[in-house]
C-alpha cells in the first residue's frame, strides 16, 4: 500500500501525541520527529513501551514508511 509521506508523518505525529506520556516521556514535550530515522526510532518506542493497541498501530505505519521489499534484488 502506497502512503503519501507527508499523511504518514501526520500519523506518526498523531499517535506520538497520543503516547508521549507512557512511551515517549523521556523525549522533550514538544518533540515531534523530522525524519524518517526520527520517525521509525519514535514507533521503535511506541511498540516497546506501548500497549498492543500501540505496538500494532506503530507497526502498520512502520510499514508505511519501509522501502518496498517486493523490488528486484541486488543479485537480479
Amino acid at each position: 500500500m502506497e502512503i503519501d509521506p507527508q499523511e504518514a508523518a501526520q500519523a506518526v505525529n498523531a499517535l506520538v501525541d497520543e503516547y508521549r506520556s507512557r512511551c515517549l516521556w523521556f523525549l522533550r514535550e514538544d518533540f515531534y520527529p523530522a525524519s524518517v530515522e526520527e520517525q521509525l526510532r519514535a514507533l521503535g518506542y511506541i511498540e516497546r513501551y506501548g500497549d498492543r493497541e500501540a505496538f500494532r498501530r506503530a507497526a502498520t505505519i512502520r510499514q508505511w514508511l519501509s522501502p518496498n521489499s517486493s523490488g528486484p534484488s541486488a543479485g537480479s
